[in-house]
């Protein structure tokens, strides 16, 4: 009973995300007892700005390390581009992401293998820190907060059936 009310509530939902944003199709995943689309942007710095992701092939590494860890955190790497301090990322979550564990390991396993790959990255930066200890992540969607903003706010208007 409940299952049909939830399929019938998410049909009228996908209907009107289309009519809003003009796409035919809502990408949605889903799990049990879930319907979602989690995706975030996220962003590290390098310690002190330092430009440690100085050439190609350090960019490349790190983004195979983080493309590597992807499975083993549950999450997928839709977008990643490294500048020379810091990498931006997006990323493709579920309900159970443990953001911070994901924060973590990515900078810790990415420390620990470049500074063992290019050595002379230590040169750059000093103690232990590789990361800045900040970072950014806002949740991004598939579509502009204005579309959400309508949406949230047309769900007490009358429903016109048709």
């Amino acid at each position: 009973m409940w299952g049909d009310a939830l399929r019938f509530t998410e049909n009228q939902s996908i209907k009107f995300w289309c009519k809003m944003t003009g796409k035919t199709k809502y990408d949605l995943d889903r799990g049990n007892h879930v319907v979602y689309s989690l995706h975030y942007h996220i962003i590290f710095v390098i310690k002190y700005r330092r430009k440690a992701l100085y050439n190609d092939e350090i960019r490349e590494r790190l983004k195979g390390i983080f493309r590597d860890l992807a499975p083993t955190l549950k999450i997928e790497i839709t977008g990643v581009e490294p500048a020379q301090d810091h990498i931006h990322m997006l990323v493709k979550g579920t309900p159970s992401t443990d953001l911070e564990k994901v924060f973590n390991t990515l900078k810790g396993v990415s420390s620990r293998y470049l500074r063992q790959e290019f050595p002379e990255i230590k040169n750059m930066l000093w103690g232990d820190s590789f990361w800045s200890d900040s970072k950014f992540v806002a949740t991004t969607g598939q579509v502009s907060l204005d579309v959400l903003m309508k949406y949230v706010e047309s769900q007490n208007e009358p429903k016109v059936k048709k």
